[in-house]
């Protein structure tokens, strides 16, 4: 059973949270106003959504570790999956992954068409990416960064609602920071391998050779991700959704500021990406998190607060 859940990675359904934006903005500006009934059905159609793109994660996840087994056999952590030592074989992930791709394809159809859309889009890109696009550099991440953007469209389309332009540029450019975090962390992983004494044969199927490369490259993301989430929270979209709350957002940028180093920190110095290992080992990181997530919270939903930052705040 163990090796069944390493292989489905039930532990990274945490990356679908990006399925449910959408509804905290809504709920936020124009769901107040709305009857329970009609958040309630919102709900419920978007969680199942959020069931979908869990399933088809996980089965992309099978699919993929089967495909890269021979490759993952000479990473240091790689190597430690499931098809990679031998305890899955190949054609039992594979039918596995495919089964999940198909029961996730089949509940997101049921919300509506459009998430049905989305979620076979996502599959598509991900069979692109496995198959192709993973060798080449830069485009294997953005690929990876589109993925998530996918959810949170899926998110949009489940409740009936637009997605903001804003949403759309944040998440790109926070994941695809998050996925150069992750080729980082693959390549400092390596390189301590072999300074433990270990012979590793495992180089960067898409090039990154260089930590040169990878530093300019988080280094840009990076600053396209506050630089973005800066713009959004002081733009006339959020002030017209929000009003003075978009500031509350705006302030909580220290926030994101140190936690894109604190990923990075951990990238860098070869420790697991995966997101709940992360926060059980990184204190500080969970603290910083946890904080900027109360004050959104506080920002968003709590009225005193909106009167505190409107009365403090030139607009």
């Amino acid at each position: 059973m163990t090796k069944w859940v390493s292989l489905l990675r039930p532990g990274d359904w945490v990356k679908n949270i990006f399925v449910l934006l959408p509804m905290v903005f809504w709920l936020s500006s124009q769901g107040r106003d709305m009857p329970s009934d009609v958040v309630v059905q919102k709900w419920g159609a978007l969680l199942v959504a959020l069931l979908a793109f869990c399933l088809t994660a996980s089965g992309i996840y099978a699919i993929n570790d089967a495909l890269d087994a021979a490759e993952d056999r000479k990473h240091p952590i790689k190597r430690m999956r499931p098809v990679a030592i031998g305890a899955i074989r190949v054609p039992a992930a594979l039918g596995a992954g495919a089964l999940l791709v198909l029961v996730g394809a089949l509940l997101a159809w049921r919300v509506n068409a459009n998430t049905g859309v989305i979620l076979l889009s996502y599959v598509g890109l991900q069979l692109l990416y496995n198959l192709y696009l993973k060798v080449t550099p830069f485009v294997d991440v953005a690929i990876v960064a589109a993925g998530f953007c996918l959810r949170a469209a899926a998110g949009a389309t489940s409740i009936q609602v637009q997605i903001s332009i804003w949403l759309v540029l944040c998440v790109f450019f926070l994941t695809l920071f998050l996925g150069f975090t992750k080729r980082l962390c693959d390549k400092a992983s390596a390189e301590n391998a072999v300074k433990h004494g270990e012979i590793m044969h495992w180089k960067s199927r898409a090039g990154y050779d260089t930590r040169d490369e990878l530093n300019w490259l988080l280094a840009l993301s990076a600053c396209l991700v506050l630089v973005t989430y800066l713009m959004y929270t002081l733009s006339e979209h959020a002030n017209g959704l929000y009003g003075s709350r978009a500031f509350g957002l705006a302030l909580l940028t220290p926030f994101v500021a140190i936690s894109i180093h604190r990923f990075y920190r951990r990238a860098n110095l070869g420790l697991s990406d995966k997101p709940l290992q992360t926060l059980t080992e990184d204190r500080v990181l969970l603290g910083v998190i946890v904080l900027y997530f109360l004050g959104a919270y506080l920002s968003l939903y709590y009225p005193p607060m909106e009167r505190l930052l409107s009365a403090m705040l030139f607009r």
